[in-house]
């Protein structure tokens, strides 16, 4: 069962904080199968729009799937549709940006529903800030993150420890970014990650030799967040978010379900 009982995660607020401290909750769901975490994130879009709730962040492994991005290309997948379903692995058309990634157990997903429009209206800027929390929070573990120019998403020398890919609607975001902790590295095999042939992937496991619990590595991204958007975040209990059912034409733009003989 996923955690509940995290502590309040804070800072001082300091000169120069971007949104001067404003409120952010922070959710670790554990283990959520794709379409349910894209219906949530889908309600929590509608409730920022309207200032309901504060910017937030869900973060939870997913079993194994891999998601097709706008900027996909078909021979990036490089399992047939047959193997992979034949391994319990689902395949998903998304509505966020960048090319094909793959997510699964041990790898820790952050999605943030945020309103860009109290962070300078500005998606590259957005995107620049997840990679310097993500490169703050490897840290902790004694590793040098990096970015690379043209290549959305943190490294760690030649190989990428950190895929980010986002939508946004009406300027709140959606998606986010999946961080290699102690995932099975053999499952990127089955495509090619973020469609960057020229570069392997990593983890935070492979690269530091430790393995630490992903609901600690979710709570110090929350921290690493808190720190870079000047946020004041508060953790929420996971029972207490909506669950909503989904119908997946109508979930974040529209995701789609791939399966065997679809054609595709």
């Amino acid at each position: 069962m996923p955690s509940t009982e995290w502590p309040f995660i804070s800072r001082p607020v300091e000169a120069g904080d971007p949104v001067g401290g404003a409120p952010a909750r922070a959710f670790w769901l554990g283990r959520v199968g794709y379409l349910e975490a894209a219906a949530l994130q889908h309600a929590l879009v509608e409730e920022r729009k309207q200032d309901r709730v504060p910017d937030t962040f869900l973060f939870l492994e997913h079993p194994p799937v891999i998601t097709l991005g706008r900027a996909s290309h078909a021979e990036n997948l490089l399992a047939p549709m047959s193997l992979l379903a034949a391994r319990g692995i689902e395949v998903w058309e998304t509505t966020r940006g960048g090319d094909v990634t793959y997510h699964g157990p041990g790898q820790l997903v952050g999605y943030g529903i945020v309103d860009l429009k109290q962070h300078g209206r500005d998606v590259a800027l957005y995107l620049r800030r997840l990679e310097e929390a993500v490169i703050a929070l490897v840290a902790r573990y004694g590793l040098t993150g990096s970015r690379r120019a043209g290549m959305t998403g943190v490294w760690l020398g030649g190989e990428k420890v950190c895929a980010m890919g986002v939508r946004v609607d009406h300027w709140v975001t959606s998606h986010g970014f999946a961080l290699n902790v102690h995932a099975d590295l053999a499952d990127f095999d089955l495509i090619v990650p973020c469609g960057i042939k020229s570069h392997g992937v990593t983890s935070i496991e492979r690269a530091a030799g430790v393995k630490p619990d992903l609901a600690d590595v979710a709570r110090a991204a929350g921290e690493a967040l808190a720190g870079t958007f000047g946020w004041r975040m508060e953790t929420g209990d996971a029972r207490g978010l909506v669950r909503p059912g989904a119908t997946p034409e109508r979930v974040l733009g529209g995701v789609r379900q791939l399966v065997p003989g679809s054609g595709e």
